[in-house]
């Protein structure tokens, strides 16, 4: 049975989201343990609305500290050594757990993440991904680094590339995963100098890398895997994610306007629904921070119980599978694969 670290002190809305998540994914999985991490005199009154056939699968670690959301990463790892992240952490690195989730502070998470379990062997830093809706047959398309590396060199674009590989082969069975880099332009000159290193670098890997996409490309093009620096990354994810808040409170002006269109609105409100659930971001919350020894995954500090049940079930994908393990294979195959290997 797969036990998972659950930091359910984190983020914005703390216990009161954390745990009833924790039940959902515990329905949805019959295979599954949660390690809850915090204060037991928080959670304990709250299991109580768990109900019985599930409590058996969960099971309390104590934590005497809480990382804030506005905390120094520097100061979170040096001072908060018994925080509910950092023991969250713990129990991945002494393998009593398989994987650990928390929606608390990004930068704490990332710096005490790589400080505990390290990084893969040859990869230098751990970069964040995430699935985000798309017109493709799959449904979606996986973007990083969506934040942990606001600047990037052209070596470590590659690294992102191979491992964003890695994840989509292993977790949606795809053989040569459909790659790219985010770009202004799609002709072989536009772009920096990293860039054009990264893209001509990833020409001689053993993935399947097809060139350039711009912005709109996330969406609609016909690739798997989009891989930015953390700045661009991150402008692009809380784009996307504006205009999809913005189209739907759009309709819902459009729709609510008068009689008639609350009539038009109850005729098609099952395909309002459906579109609603593609663009809504609770459906894909749930960031992994790939190039680390264990599976650690970062849910949105406002998660509400939904979102962050997705996050919970992310990561026991990812733990089902090793997705370490898939990444250093794949990796250690392109180093071999590289001109001056």
């Amino acid at each position: 049975m797969l036990r998972i670290a659950v930091d359910v002190m984190g983020g914005d809305v703390g216990v009161s989201a954390t745990i009833p998540a924790v039940a959902l994914a515990l329905q949805a999985d019959a295979d599954v343990h949660m390690v809850l991490v915090g204060n037991p005199e928080v959670i304990e009154p709250l299991l109580v609305r768990v109900p019985a056939t599930l409590r058996e699968r969960i099971s309390l670690h104590a934590a005497s500290e809480v990382v804030g959301m506005d905390e120094l990463p520097s100061k979170a790892l040096r001072l908060k050594k018994d925080s509910s992240m950092r023991v969250a952490l713990d129990l991945v690195k002494s393998g009593q757990a398989q994987a650990m989730v928390s929606a608390g502070n990004t930068g704490a998470l990332m710096a005490t993440a790589k400080f505990v379990l390290k990084t893969l062997p040859k990869i230098d830093r751990p970069a964040i991904v995430t699935a985000l809706p798309s017109m493709r047959s799959t449904g979606h398309v996986h973007l990083l680094d969506l934040g942990a590396n606001a600047e990037c060199t052209a070596e470590q674009l590659v690294q992102f590339a191979v491992m964003g590989a890695a994840m989509v082969s292993a977790l949606e069975g795809i053989t040569q995963p459909r790659v790219a880099l985010l770009n202004i332009g799609s002709e072989e000159i536009k772009g920096n100098d990293v860039i054009r290193a990264a893209a001509q670098q990833l020409q001689a890997m053993p993935i399947n890398y097809v060139g350039y996409v711009e912005g709109d490309g996330i969406f609609h093009a016909d690739v798997d895997v989009v891989v930015a620096d953390g700045f661009v990354g991150n402008v692009a994810l809380k784009t996307g994610e504006g205009v999809a808040k913005l189209i739907t409170a759009l309709m819902k002006e459009a729709f609510l306007r008068n009689t008639f269109t609350k009539l038009g609105a109850l005729l098609v409100k099952p395909i309002l629904a459906r579109f609603v659930q593609r663009i809504d971001p609770r459906m894909h919350n749930g960031a992994s921070l790939l190039g680390l020894r264990g599976v650690v995954i970062k849910s949105h500090g406002s998660a509400d119980e939904v979102a962050f049940a997705n996050a919970l079930q992310v990561a026991v994908r990812e733990a089902r599978i090793d997705l370490p393990k898939r990444i250093t294979a794949l990796w250690a195959e392109a180093k071999l694969s590289a001109p001056d290997a």
